[in-house]
């Protein structure tokens, strides 16, 4: 999908998933891959725990109170500041790339924060809702400095939005 976009710039999530997709891609434009801190995973409580619905984490009354204020999730990191963070990323590579295009690998969470935050929706929403599937590309159309657009697709086929994770 990306074979024939003018990509100068590849900058990816430190976590180990997001190096491995951008790397294939990287290698494609003879780019090397850049890492980016502020592109990882929302910060989370439920490190190295099995989360899912039902049958993980969740289920433990000792969690519970992890789950009670959806603006400052269970993930401890505000919706505000993950978006913020997102953005500064973008516009570093957006930056770093001017004139062509750039290629941000990151995790559903923040991708779709961002998007909604561009969008002016509330942050806080439902995970299984989310229009952020794995292996999809949400595009931040630029115009110079400004946002212009945002255009989203999943190349590889469509995936169930509830499941996350790789």
């Amino acid at each position: 999908t990306l074979a024939t976009h003018a990509l100068v710039h590849v900058v990816a999530s430190p976590l180990e998933r997001a190096q491995e997709t951008a790397e294939p891609v990287a290698a494609a434009h003879r780019l090397p891959v850049t890492t980016d801190e502020r592109l990882i995973e929302a910060d989370n409580r439920f490190e190295g725990l099995r989360v899912g619905v039902g049958d993980g984490a969740l289920r433990q009354p000792r969690h519970w109170s992890k789950l009670r204020n959806p603006f400052l999730p269970s993930w401890g990191e505000p919706y505000t500041g993950l978006a913020h963070r997102m953005l500064g990323a973008v516009h570093t590579a957006r930056a770093a790339a001017e004139g062509a295009e750039a290629l941000c690998v990151s995790h559903q969470l923040p991708i779709w924060t961002l998007r909604r935050f561009l969008e002016g929706r509330r942050l806080w929403h439902d995970p299984r809702r989310r229009q952020c599937s794995l292996a999809s590309l949400t595009s931040l159309v630029f115009d110079g400095e400004h946002l212009t657009g945002i255009v989203y697709s999943e190349p590889a086929g469509t995936t169930d939005p509830t499941v996350t994770g790789a």
